[in-house]
């Protein structure tokens, strides 16, 4: 029971884990869609810089040829129209040169165009105006491999079983004759291998060979989409319609970021999706490579997508109509529910109208006492908006009080002290002692030193960041540094002043114990350093705000 239990419970985490993955491969399946332009932008200026070497006129023809050759590569999955522009370009350039293996290779590319977007009877006609012994090694093994393409889809495609085994046979006897001269290294070698297999239901054998090819192949290249699809179509043989996914996604993924837009793995998706009534997904999907197969101009795809595209589109349509019939029901449900909460607000706005000619005696006479709460809440909110408004004078008022009285009283105790000094020394008829003490500025001088530092621990308390935002205002090299201990000096005391509102020289002179030139001259120097207009920096100064508390 317990291995039992464990088993479900590990095919369960896998089964976890495996749709995580895809859901994750289909937000990047997603993503890079949305920036397929990005994809097609680089695609265009490849092309155009291979374009851009005809500019050359010293080329010669045959270097004109090699260059419409790379191009053709280029648009080969990308356009239809232009591979085929191109190509009949090249099969006018080798007859005017008549170079027969330009000829042959070019009616070989041509070929292949028609066998991959479904012409295969135009396809097999340019073939035979080909004579196989004249090609070379090379243009032989593109001669086998195209017939081979072309034998393997109508194989594929055709419905008569007489004429889908005379085409196996073909495409049988053509796959020998391309295998028997490839390098058994080389990609080709190995795709036929693993085809091979896959058709003789030999899934193991052809997923090692898979797994060799994908090793040697990066994501946004055609080998690697083409490797990632065929190994999908292990995964569909398998009945393994997991990985079948992820690796149409990672085949999509490719495609688009290689801008090949004559591919299968995406409408492939679609279908899987569809059949698995990820209806939204699957429409997405679907018409993304509808826009791809219409950009290409693939009749083939064109037939493959059409066959399906109704069907997803319908589901689509049903869908959004089912949506809407929800909708309209819950539209229906919340009306209902609305009037009903209509009625109950009614119902009880009249029982509240009862209660209400039930209780009025009692508001009558409370009605007074109603009015007067009123007023007192009218008056609560103007006192508290005139404590917001005041609330920095208020705590300049308290402190400037507060310090005051405290001055003062000191005043008076010095004083009182002074004149028992003086009464003693006349009662003990000191009088030359007592003139000594009135000559020296001694006692000036203690009284003045305590008096900035009165007034530089009550402005600072009140204006706590003040030297901070004064050099604020002022120039690197004009900024005030404070001597150690120091709260203020003598320029900073005169801005404190003006912060006060006393903008005189001769009050702060006079508040200061200075001359006015000499405060002139220090308001002139720190102006002088001013990092805003001169003239607006005393306005400046008096921005500074107060300290909350």
């Amino acid at each position: 029971m317990r291995i039992f239990t464990f088993i479900i419970f590990a095919f369960s985490f896998q089964f976890i884990c495996a749709q995580k993955e895809i859901d994750s491969l289909l937000l990047v399946l997603e993503n890079t869609m949305a920036n397929r332009n990005e994809y097609d932008i680089q695609k265009e200026l490849r092309i155009n810089n291979l374009k851009s070497l005809f500019k050359d006129e010293s080329l010669s023809i045959e270097q004109i040829y090699q260059i419409n050759n790379n191009i053709i590569e280029e648009y080969e999955a990308y356009s239809f129209d232009k591979t085929l522009f191109y190509i009949e370009q090249n099969i006018s350039i080798a007859k005017n040169l008549n170079n027969l293996y330009f000829i042959d290779e070019s009616k070989l590319n041509l070929s292949k165009l028609l066998a991959s977007s479904g012409r295969y009877e135009e396809a097999i006609d340019i073939l035979n105006e080909i004579e196989r012994s004249s090609l070379s090694e090379k243009l032989l093994n593109n001669y086998y491999s195209n017939y081979k393409k072309i034998f393997a889809d109508l194989s594929f495609y055709s419905l008569a079983i007489e004429n889908k085994e005379k085409y196996q046979n073909y495409y049988k006897t053509y796959t020998d004759s391309l295998l028997a001269r490839l390098d058994p290294s080389t990609e080709d070698h190995l795709a036929i291998i693993e085809s091979r297999f896959r058709d003789n239901r030999q899934l193991l054998e052809a997923l090692k060979i898979n797994d060799r090819r994908l090793a040697i192949s990066d994501i946004g290249t055609r080998t690697y989409s083409q490797v990632t699809f065929e190994r999908s179509l292990c995964y569909e043989l398998d009945a393994n319609k997991t990985e079948q996914k992820k690796y149409l996604i990672l085949s999509a993924i490719s495609d688009i970021k290689s801008a090949v837009k004559d591919n299968a793995s995406l409408s492939s998706l679609a279908m899987l999706l569809f059949e698995e009534n990820k209806i939204d997904r699957a429409h997405k999907y679907i018409n993304f490579s509808f826009e791809d197969a219409d950009f290409y101009n693939s009749r083939l795809r064109f037939i493959l997508i059409s066959n399906i595209l109704p069907d997803i589109t319908k589901a689509y349509e049903e869908q959004i109509e089912e949506q809407k019939e929800k909708l309209q029901t819950f539209l229906v449900i919340i009306s209902v529910l609305g009037l009903i909460l209509l009625l109950t607000v009614f119902y009880i706005f009249i029982q509240m109208k009862r209660l209400g000619r039930a209780k009025n005696e009692l508001l009558k006479a409370n009605e007074q006492l109603k009015d007067l709460n009123i007023t007192l809440n009218k008056k609560n909110k103007e006192l508290e908006n005139l404590y917001d408004d005041l609330s920095e004078s208020s705590l300049v008022k308290e402190h400037y009080i507060g310090t005051f009285l405290n001055i003062h009283s000191n005043y008076i105790d010095k004083l009182d002290t002074y004149r028992k000094m003086v009464k003693k020394h006349i009662v003990t008829k000191k009088v030359a002692d007592l003139f000594e003490k009135t000559k020296t500025n001694h006692l000036i001088q203690e009284e003045l030193k305590l008096f900035y530092k009165n007034f530089d621990d009550t402005f600072l308390h009140i204006y706590p960041n003040f030297v901070e935002k004064l050099n604020d205002l002022l120039v690197e090299e004009g900024k005030i540094t404070l001597k150690n201990k120091e709260f203020l000096n003598t320029e900073l005391r005169i801005f404190a002043l003006i912060r006060l509102g006393i903008t005189d020289s001769s009050k702060i002179a006079k508040l200061l114990r200075y001359s006015v030139n000499t405060i002139y001259n220090y308001r002139v120097k720190i102006k002088n350093n001013a990092a805003v207009p001169r003239d607006n920096f005393e306005n400046e100064v008096m921005k500074i705000g107060a300290s909350k508390k």
